[in-house]
């Protein structure tokens, strides 16, 4: 079995039109989303092995809040630029190439290929992931290389304004 967890960025900001893209830190909102989710993902009693995350500033600092909400040790948290802005194709590749040894795993990284992987990976059309939303995908498979398309079954899918009653 593989537990598969994506997560996209908090929101960000967009303050400064001098910075690059990749630079972007996240904005007021993104700074009491990230924190709550994490909590609020912790409180599922669900452990990821490992945390991979785009290099992006603003995907980073998402996945920092989360690593430290769950006292995630340092070797376990690990930067992955193929994850900035990345298609499909590209998240499958980085998933196929995760270490065997972690069988729950949580990427980092952004719209709008996260949310085409949950379709890739699960055929379930979440529409767009909302920033800071996750989803929980599971594969019967030994090897993350045995992961594929619509080989994972969508178990659940959060993101801020449920979880934090504002719809």
């Amino acid at each position: 079995m593989r537990t598969l967890y994506l997560c996209r960025h908090a929101k960000s900001s967009w303050a400064d039109p001098g910075q690059s893209d990749h630079e972007r830190p996240l904005n007021d909102r993104g700074l009491r989303d990230a924190p709550a989710m994490a909590r609020h993902f912790k409180e599922r009693g669900e452990q990821p092995q490992l945390i991979v995350s785009s290099d992006a500033n603003r995907a980073q600092a998402t996945a920092r809040f989360f690593a430290k909400e769950l006292a995630l040790p340092q070797g376990q948290f690990t930067l992955e630029p193929r994850l900035y802005h990345a298609s499909v194709k590209g998240i499958a590749d980085v998933v196929a190439a995760l270490p065997d040894g972690a069988e729950r795993v949580m990427l980092f990284g952004h719209n709008p290929g996260f949310s085409t992987a949950v379709d890739h990976f699960c055929g379930e059309n979440v529409g767009e992931l909302p920033t800071c939303g996750m989803v929980r995908i599971d594969f019967v498979a030994g090897s993350w290389k045995e992961v594929g398309h619509d080989l994972g079954t969508l178990v659940w899918f959060e993101y801020p304004k449920r979880v934090l009653g504002l719809e």
